[in-house]
């Protein structure tokens, strides 16, 4: 495995070795004592998947009073994958790292405690996994806006012929407060 920074350096990308013939392919999605070697957790204890057609925008999710990890990939299809430092005492505090995951490339991200976490699909259809450090809390679940100025995410929204296109929001994510007025980590 390949493991390197992203523009936020706790977000890590991790790009597996992809034996590949005729048959298909094999790849190692996660291996302790690599992970390990790189800092990064060998303790899961909720694995999720959910799948999205093109233009679903979720997000930008944490929990606050229980903070999850995650390690994400695409098992089918294409997305933009986005963290957000929102850790108040953080030099990186509000700024945003993202990357194109794909089936082909089946790129990983971590996503440590402390992060918000979006992503958008890109392809027709996306099965997107990840694997969390801590279990679901839903009194701990809480949201910023997608589309906060003060963060200026660079949403890949460019549609058919340059227009712009409108992703699709759960009413939950659609009524995210600005990241200035959310619960944030200190």
């Amino acid at each position: 495995m390949i493991i390197e920074s992203l523009d936020l350096p706790d977000v890590k990308r991790i790009r597996p070795r992809i034996h590949g013939d005729s048959r298909g392919f094999f790849l190692e999605t996660f291996n302790a004592r690599a992970f390990a070697d790189a800092g990064l957790p060998t303790t899961w204890v909720q694995d999720n998947h959910s799948r999205s057609t093109r233009g679903v925008l979720r997000g930008l999710h944490y929990q606050l009073h229980a903070p999850q990890g995650k390690l994400v990939r695409v098992a089918r299809g294409r997305v933009f994958d986005v963290a957000v430092d929102i850790r108040k005492s953080s030099p990186s505090f509000g700024r945003w790292a993202g990357a194109i995951l794909t089936e082909e490339g089946q790129e990983m991200l971590w996503i440590p405690p402390g992060f918000a976490h979006g992503f958008l699909v890109l392809s027709d259809v996306a099965d997107f996994l990840y694997k969390c450090t801590t279990l679901w809390h839903q009194p701990s679940d809480r949201g910023i806006r997608w589309d906060d100025p003060e963060i200026g995410i660079e949403w890949p929204l460019d549609g058919p012929a340059g227009a712009r296109m409108s992703p699709q929001l759960s009413p939950k994510d659609a009524a995210a407060p600005l990241l200035a007025d959310a619960e944030v980590f200190p």
